[in-house]
């Protein structure tokens, strides 16, 4: 009699104990953090899984997890404006993907909010974690020029042609979306409808912009000016094709890490800007 009351019991629990698994628990994620860390000497292994990442339903073109962080309000605040955080779009830099863990770090432990935030750390797993890094992804896209806009992706080809002399680092594909990852990117930014998005690059020292409102703050010690809009860009995209105010930070250098106190000062740079234009 007792063992079936104990079989019932264990019935009744293990649909709480299915849910109650973590991220951490993931075998994907498990491997994911394992070649994260192992390529990115500012990253531990415990730190990733720390951050109990979702894994989304994107991917890379070799079917790598796009990882995704959300901070929501646990008020349930609808009001409250959505940021969305992109590292790693260029697979060659490192610091843009590092900063963004930092920075995750800092919203587990200070997370007021204010805002709600989707941070993906890491859009080009495939072009951090082969065993030369590159900037493009698998199929040799740069990420950051796939992107549909008003004007003909010949335009962005032929800037490519023009301006790169056929750079491979710099080919915008053979049609606007045509890599998994952008097309996830796209459609995740349809979904969420954030009220801003911020692009994390290196290694030009500039914190640049570019919004649809003429006159923008200083952002303290930050250098910034207006961003170039290349063909296909992700800048254009935003900026201009669907309109949201995206912010592009570039980092000192690709392959060092900023100081913590300057981790810390473009953070608290960047929340100040949030504050007083959204």
């Amino acid at each position: 009699m007792l063992s079936k009351y104990l079989i019932l019991l264990l019935l009744l629990l293990l649909p709480y104990s299915i849910c109650a698994e973590s991220n951490e628990d993931s075998p994907i994620l498990q491997e994911h953090c394992k070649n994260i860390a192992n390529k990115l000497a500012s990253v531990n292994y415990k730190e990733c899984l720390s951050h109990k990442f979702e894994i989304s339903d994107g991917h890379s073109v070799k079917g790598a997890p796009i990882l995704v962080k959300r901070f929501d309000s646990d008020t349930g605040n609808t009001t409250h404006k959505r940021i969305l955080l992109i590292g790693g779009i260029h697979g060659d830099e490192y610091s843009s993907v590092s900063v963004v863990f930092k920075w995750i770090t800092l919203l587990d432990q200070y997370y007021t909010g204010s805002y709600q935030w989707q941070i993906v750390p890491l859009l080009n797993p495939d072009g951090l974690l082969r065993k030369s890094s590159k900037r493009v992804n698998a199929n040799g896209v740069d990420l950051d020029r796939n992107f549909a806009t008003s004007t003909s992706h010949s335009k962005a080809s032929q800037y490519w042609e023009e301006h790169t002399h056929w750079d491979p680092e710099y080919f915008p594909g053979k049609t606007p979306l045509s890599e998994p990852e952008t097309r996830w990117l796209a459609e995740e930014i349809e979904r969420y409808q954030p009220d801003a998005i911020v692009a994390v690059h290196a290694p030009n020292s500039t914190q640049a912009y570019k919004l649809p409102k003429d006159n923008q703050p200083e952002l303290g010690g930050q250098y910034q000016n207006i961003i170039a809009t290349y063909p296909g860009s992700f800048n254009q995209y935003v900026g201009s094709e669907i309109n949201i105010p995206i912010i592009t930070i570039e980092l000192p250098y690709a392959d060092v890490m900023p100081a913590r106190s300057e981790v810390n000062e473009i953070w608290r740079n960047l929340v100040r800007w949030l504050n007083e234009n959204l």
